[in-house]
């Protein structure tokens, strides 16, 4: 029997890139939040599935969580409705996710988090970022502050739970340039993604941003990982393939990866 697999955000770039990879041998649902995207699902082999982040209740959600083997989180406010709204869907929609696949009674589902580069305590820099990093990171949260406070708050929400097993992807910033199929994947340095332009625009050329089509890839991968529980997996450009570079994390298994 193929694993069933759901993602909540389905129809977000990433998401339909993923949904087209995972049908080919999982069965696929997408949650999304209008019924006029329904064809866009259909289009990648999924079913749709319309719930709220923001209006449906925990319990509709453990409902279409139940009998699935992994859950995807690749949901977010994209900016859009300032702090409230980012609040509303990156964190209060996540911990309502993470807390619908803790009321799941049957065996429950795994969890994959598409998160973010450099989310993580804003008191602790983390042991490999050399000055450089130290840098960027400093524009970065600033420009972003709010983005970011949310993404952490909702990274260390999940930490903390047992009930289930988790990994949580933190890729770059994205692009639609075709796929590379290669990565550098692990402990990242920000300047494989960060523009240091005084204005702090981030980048979206194909040095430095990363592209969809790999992270999509990198996801798929990790339905049948089940070995990457309990990581952060940072993923940005570089010449690594990315199924060696996966690999290679897994099997190193470092889970210090907040502060």
């Amino acid at each position: 029997m193929s694993k069933k697999v759901i993602i909540v955000g389905g129809h977000g770039n990433v998401s339909l890139r993923l949904a087209k990879l995972l049908s080919a041998t999982k069965s696929v649902t997408s949650i999304i939040r209008d019924a006029s995207q329904n064809n866009d699902i259909m289009d990648v082999s999924a079913t749709p599935l319309v719930l709220s982040l923001e209006d449906s209740p925990v319990s509709d959600f453990t409902k279409a969580f139940t009998g699935q083997d992994v859950v995807y989180f690749s949901a977010g406010a994209g900016g859009k409705g300032g702090e409230e709204r980012t609040k509303k869907v990156d964190y209060e929609g996540a911990v309502k996710v993470f807390d619908a696949i803790e009321g799941v009674s049957s065996a429950k589902p795994r969890l994959i988090l598409v998160s973010a580069i450099d989310i993580r305590d804003p008191e602790k820099i983390p042991a490999h970022y050399n000055e450089d990093d130290i840098a960027r990171s400093k524009k970065y949260r600033e420009a972003l502050k709010t983005y970011v406070h949310w993404k952490y708050e909702a990274d260390k929400n999940l930490t903390k739970r047992t009930a289930f097993k988790w990994t949580i992807l933190r890729p770059g910033t994205l692009s639609n340039n075709p796929g590379k199929g290669t990565a550098s994947i692990g402990r990242a340095h920000l300047s494989n993604h960060i523009s240091k332009d005084t204005h702090f625009k981030l980048a979206i050329n194909s040095d430095i941003s990363y592209k969809r089509d790999d992270v999509a890839k990198v996801l798929a991968l990790l339905a049948d990982r089940e070995d990457a529980a309990g990581l952060a997996i940072d993923f940005v450009g570089g010449d690594t393939p990315i199924e060696e570079g996966l690999d290679a994390f897994i099997k190193k298994g470092e889970t210090d990866f907040l502060g």
